[in-house]
């Protein structure tokens, strides 16, 4: 029994060793300027002057700013259009892979990722290319069809699809490989008895591959709403925000502002009110997803 305990107190001792370099590496790069972040956002602060303290004014301006308000709905409409269509196309192209199998599998799991490693800024100047008026690939394709041209970075109505599409391109790749590890994770005695019992494609697909993959779709649109959400390159070198503010996402509008206002607190209070509205999303999202997965067991 003696031996026992020390073993177990030996190996929380170990688990604590382990842990330790991770936890003071987030001490000391989030949890310390989180707690100071929260410090400066009460206070007129500025690099150069002396700062004051306002308590609540900056969250107040920020609360009634309706740009602010705007850059969240932007950033939402961006998000439902590149998460949805980004985990539909990735989950069918899964599947895809999964039943061609060998070599081909292996180059084409290879060739979807390489998108994933480009930066944001290479992919924005690639599509800058696609998307110019006289001489891109977009205009020159749509042209074969007797249309006319397309500003695609200009007009209102077409600006934020214009820089959704890159962005389902450049995590398309990531999103179709962890979809496809869970598919594989699934074990194949489910689908034979499922067809032993006359079960169809759909009725697999429905009954076998969608409910096991919860926890997979559950982190693929948690990680694409946030991430989609506080996307920043794209619409800076793309668009600027423009026209219109139709492309100004959240972190666009605290970057404008981080440039522009000498005073940070303002700054500061809108991130930290963007990073409560994104936690309550992936709380409601989680949520969501427990709750569904509750009512089927």
């Amino acid at each position: 029994m003696n031996s026992k305990f020390i073993l177990k107190r030996n190996d929380r001792k170990t688990a604590y060793l382990m842990l330790l370099p991770i936890i003071v590496l987030l001490t000391c790069f989030v949890v310390i300027p989180l707690i100071y972040a929260i410090y400066v956002s009460f206070f007129e602060w500025s690099f150069y002057k002396e700062s004051i303290f306002v308590g609540f004014t900056n969250f107040k301006r920020v609360l009634n700013d309706h740009l602010f308000y705007k850059a969240i709905w932007t950033g939402v409409k961006f998000a439902l259009i590149v998460v949805p269509t980004q985990f539909v196309l990735a989950f069918l192209f899964a599947n895809l892979i999964k039943n061609l199998g060998g070599r081909l599998a292996g180059f084409i799991k290879s060739s979807i990722y390489i998108p994933y490693v480009i930066s944001g800024v290479v992919a924005s100047i690639i599509f800058l290319f696609i998307y110019d008026y006289d001489g891109g690939i977009a205009n020159y394709i749509i042209g074969l069809f007797g249309l006319e041209n397309v500003a695609w970075l200009i007009d209102v109505k077409v600006v934020l699809g214009s820089i959704s599409l890159p962005a389902i391109w450049l995590g398309f790749g990531f999103t179709t490989l962890i979809i496809l590890s869970g598919l594989n994770d699934i074990p194949g005695s489910y689908y034979e008895a499922a067809e032993i019992d006359g079960a169809n494609g759909l009725q697999k697909m429905f009954y076998i591959t969608i409910p096991l993959l919860r926890n997979i779709f559950l982190y693929v649109i948690v990680v694409g709403m946030t991430g989609a959400i506080q996307q920043f390159d794209l619409p800076f070198i793309m668009t600027k925000g423009g026209p219109l503010n139709a492309t100004m996402t959240p972190n666009l509008f605290i970057y404008n502002h981080f440039v522009n206002d000498p005073y940070l607190g303002y700054t500061i209070a809108s991130a930290l009110l963007l990073f409560v509205m994104i936690a309550i999303l992936a709380g409601i999202i989680f949520k969501l997803g427990n709750s569904k997965k509750s009512m089927d067991s």
